[in-house]
């Protein structure tokens, strides 16, 4: 298939890494036998995303914008359910840079404490991510305010792109990868980075099925948004620039409901003394929950993506 020209290549993303590289942690990757959670056994190797700086691989991105972009003295605005604003809030804080931040009513508390740690200005706008995006894109019209797109900017892709680049250099036996997908910005810039070279698997809630209804309609439409992870994986409709390379390299987006979320959250703590966010689980859920299935021999990865949760409290 012909992918358009997003400029979203490997060449770009290995740019990025080396701009980016000063200011996000290597995540380390960790191998895991499926036998561990009661399944049948097989080997999977882990990536750690959940252990970046603000607790999701939404810095990535955040970094490449501010690094990469002219920033105004008025600084940067971001609509996000959460990862995003920390991240853009967090690099922010760590550039000097003024940020504001839009959220939707659903944000979990532990997400919004977060940004405000890290600085920036909160304003909640609606209920839902697409309310707090379109609040977010007037006030940097009427401000000036450089505005940093949680998925559907090609600095925001190429710096999730480098997630890609790391699993490849220390994971280059991989067959298979399954990544958490809502918008789209972390699968399609993981997509332009092997470039159908792996097979790569979409996961995404039920309840907010944006890539699986775009590509059965051939282009983004829009999709529910609700659910467990309304947080981090329910935007109104997948990124223009991600859908392109979604198409071309993406293998197919299987859905896992609330409940597999949950158990995979679970059994991620159970196992592995690992704490994850639903968003952040729900890459494991298909696996646990048998919406896939390894074949014999296949090297699987699973990218575990966030983990901004107050769901574990230590008393």
């Amino acid at each position: 298939m012909t992918v358009m020209n997003t400029g979203i290549t490997r060449a770009r993303i290995a740019e990025t890494e080396r701009r980016i590289r000063p200011y996000v942690r290597r995540t380390p990757v960790l191998a895991i036998d499926l036998a561990d959670f009661g399944l049948e056994p097989h080997p999977v190797d882990l990536k750690l995303e959940f252990l970046q700086h603000s607790g999701s691989f939404k810095a990535r991105g955040a970094f490449a914008n501010l690094l990469t972009r002219a920033v105004p003295p008025v600084g940067v605005v971001a609509a996000s359910g959460g990862n995003h604003g920390a991240a853009v809030a967090y690099a922010a804080m760590k550039l000097g840079v003024p940020a504001t931040i839009f959220l939707p009513s659903v944000t979990s508390p532990a997400k919004a404490e977060r940004i405000g740690r890290y600085g920036a200005k909160l304003v909640t706008a609606g209920e839902r991510y697409a309310d707090a995006l379109a609040a977010s894109e007037t006030f940097a019209r009427e401000s000036g305010a450089l505005a940093v797109h949680a998925f559907d900017q090609p600095e925001t892709l190429l710096g999730q792109g480098t997630v890609g680049l790391e699993i490849e250099a220390d994971l280059p036996e991989t067959d298979t990868l399954l990544v958490a997908t809502g918008g789209g910005g972390l699968i399609g810039g993981i997509a332009a980075w092997f470039a159908g070279r792996i097979k790569i698997i979409a996961v995404e809630p039920e309840g907010a099925p944006t890539l699986f209804k775009a590509l059965a309609a051939g282009r983004p439409v829009d999709a529910p948004a609700e659910g467990i992870a309304a947080d981090s994986l329910a935007p109104k409709r997948v990124g223009q620039l991600m859908f392109p390379l979604a198409q071309a390299h993406v293998e197919r987006s299987l859905l896992v409901s609330d409940d597999d979320i949950r158990a995979a959250q679970l059994a991620l703590w159970d196992v592995l003394r690992v704490v994850a966010e639903p968003g952040g689980a729900a890459a494991m859920a298909a696996l646990l929950s048998g919406r896939y299935r390894p074949a014999p021999g296949e090297r699987v990865a699973v990218l575990l993506c966030g983990a901004n949760t107050t769901a574990v409290k230590f008393a």
